[in-house]
């Protein structure tokens, strides 16, 4: 049976399986190890098509979604509006089912995590940010079609707005914020789509369909 990391588009830019880059994050994926030995319990691979011209960045792994499943946004509340999202809109083949082992494929999108391990509380700090960024603008670079990046959320928008080498501090973020690269790519930011922000309606599937709308009215 294929692992998360066998399905993975870019091998060549991902941690590997007990990168000890980060002590807390280190800290805290041995206690999930010892607590759920079942589980994938390590940095979370890339997921989608290696081709892709759209690369949706997220924060990091949730511990019952993507830390369990080693795909990302598989398993919990926030890959329900995702994948439907990206099925919907012809990014995806297949039937989502919540699992890495359901066939379903990406089509021109890939998926990437500005932070490839779990965090204690989902609230990686600035230095873990940091270090990761070695992979995550690996990863961008091993991608040399994406001209378009949505952001779910802050940190994403800020990792990716560093490594398309944009000031994150004059680039601007909200829901549907719009800002280009000097490179000509274009990043677009959205609201997370955790289980707290539909649950509270700070995002609908509306709002979420409308980024992606925006996406790929770019190509």
């Amino acid at each position: 049976m294929l692992q998360p990391a066998d399905l993975s588009p870019i091998p060549e830019a991902e941690a590997p399986r007990n990168c000890p880059l980060c002590p807390r994050l280190v800290r805290f994926r041995e206690e999930c190890r010892d607590e759920h030995p079942g589980w994938w319990n390590a940095p979370v691979p890339a997921f989608g098509d290696p081709d892709a011209w759209l690369a949706i960045v997220g924060l990091a792994p949730g511990k019952h979604g993507a830390n369990r499943t080693g795909r990302p946004f598989t398993g919990d509340y926030a890959g329900e509006l995702l994948y439907a999202t990206l099925l919907k809109f012809g990014l995806a083949e297949g039937e989502y089912r919540a699992s890495p082992g359901d066939g379903l494929q990406l089509k021109g999108a890939v998926i990437l995590n500005a932070v490839k391990c779990l965090p204690p509380g989902n609230k990686p700090e600035p230095r873990e940010i940091a270090t990761c960024r070695n992979y995550f603008e690996a990863a961008l670079a091993a991608l040399p079609k994406v001209r378009v990046l949505v952001a779910l959320g802050q940190i994403a928008h800020v990792a990716a707005a560093r490594a398309l080498g944009l000031p994150p501090a004059s680039t601007k973020f909200g829901h549907g914020a719009e800002n280009a690269a000097p490179d000509g790519r274009i990043l677009l930011s959205s609201y997370h789509c955790s289980r707290y922000n539909q649950n509270t309606g700070r995002l609908d599937a509306a709002m979420f369909e409308s980024v992606f709308e925006r996406a790929k009215s770019l190509i």
